[in-house]
């Protein structure tokens, strides 16, 4: 919830000090929003960030009993958690192999025509009928750090890529042989 607009670098930072004061749905009440917002502020939408977190805590500790929920349903019932952050729960916390497409996948899919979709629903579609089984639990992991270092938006590193071969980036550059 917390890595929308903001870097890896910056969140994991952030919560570092945040979790080491709360790291439970009635410490994050018990800090309130204005606390959260001091160990936050350096990442992008802290307030509204800061007040999901409140409103979700609440939510965790009268509907969950305090644990965070296996359904993607109730999942994205609650503040600030779309499709892709319910996604990244439940592969990462509770195992189910799903892909969870966020900008890096997303470009990648289209870019290289692995899984191409006018939204990121349709790309996550596609990557989940292709991929086959054995590689679900991992696959979003892998296509990210792909994106992230290689088939990055404004560069493209096409002649270090893996798969530059297969690719059908019409703007790629061929790799030097």
């Amino acid at each position: 919830m917390l890595s929308a607009q903001a870097t890896d670098v910056g969140v994991n930072k952030a919560t570092k000090t945040l979790f080491a004061e709360a790291d439970t749905p009635q410490g994050m009440l018990d800090l309130g929003e204005a606390g959260i917002r001091s160990h936050i502020r350096t990442i992008g939408l802290f307030n509204a960030k800061a007040a999901n977190i409140v409103s979700l805590s609440r939510i965790l500790l009268e509907k969950h009993g305090g644990e965070v929920p296996r359904e993607r349903e109730a999942l994205e019932a609650l503040p600030g958690v779309g499709r892709k952050t319910a996604n990244v729960i439940l592969n990462t916390a509770f195992g189910v192999p799903v892909i969870a497409v966020d900008t890096h996948v997303f470009r990648l899919s289209n870019r290289t025509r692995i899984a191409p979709g006018k939204n990121v629903l349709e790309v996550e579609q596609r990557l989940m009928r292709l991929t086959p089984k054995e590689y679900l639990m991992h696959a979003h992991h892998w296509l990210i750090l792909h994106g992230r270092y290689v088939c990055q938006a404004r560069k493209p590193r096409c002649p270090d890529c893996v798969i530059a071969d297969l690719c059908e980036y019409p703007k790629r550059l061929r790799p030097k042989e």
